[in-house]
């Protein structure tokens, strides 16, 4: 208002003063650009925000009269603040961080299941079965989040459905392979499978989930 500690408030361009000749947005920031402080050069991220903090100083707890005895014995009103964490956001940001053409590749710490067990031809053998079953109850023993797809899907279909879902961890039990005495271990980030035999593969799972 061109008067010292006097403001105007509510003023409005084409009402109280004439519409600019131009609005411009005279330069983004880009990379390499010096930081404010001059301390570094600015780099370009992308970000999800998963959860964040607000600082309520003494706001509330005035409006509340919540107070503390503070060093010098009288009462004093506490310094607040909130955070909140995004659980719906936590997910899909994961999946945004951890995916590929196949579909999502969950965390170990946060995925549904860790493990999925696939056995192929299950309703048609006994002994792929009995070994699945097998598997899973050892590791549900070991506390581990295991899955034991029971569906007698097509091995492709079966396959291709756990890879979208983004299971970290699956081995792959089928009547063929048991003959030769081999499962099949495959990490959700590997290229190919390992061929594991059957005594052997709930310690290589142990050894991969890091367990005892």
């Amino acid at each position: 208002a061109n008067e010292v500690d006097f403001h105007i408030t509510g003023v409005n361009f084409g009402r109280d003063l004439p519409e600019p000749d131009l609005i411009a947005d005279l330069r983004n920031v880009v990379a390499g650009d010096l930081s404010p402080d001059g301390a570094g050069e600015l780099a370009i991220e992308r970000g999800i925000e998963i959860g964040h903090v607000f600082y309520l100083g003494t706001k509330y707890s005035q409006a509340m009269n919540a107070t503390f005895l503070g060093d010098n014995g009288k009462p004093q009103h506490f310094e607040m603040g909130c955070y909140g964490i995004g659980v719906t956001r936590l997910p899909a940001a994961a999946v945004e961080q951890n995916h590929d053409e196949r579909g999502m590749i969950w965390p170990d710490a946060i995925a549904p299941f860790t493990v999925v067990i696939c056995p192929i031809g299950m309703g048609r053998s006994e002994a792929v079965k009995e070994e699945a079953f097998k598997l899973y109850e050892a590791l549900l023993a070991l506390g581990v989040d295991v899955i034991l797809d029971d569906r007698d899907e097509r091995p492709g279909a079966m396959l291709a459905d756990w890879e979208l879902i983004g299971v970290p961890h699956r081995v792959v039990l089928g009547d063929r392979g048991l003959k030769e005495g081999v499962v099949e271990y495959q990490a959700r980030r590997d290229t190919e499978a390992t061929k594991i035999a059957p005594a052997d593969v709930l310690a290589h799972l142990k050894g991969k989930l890091g367990l005892q």
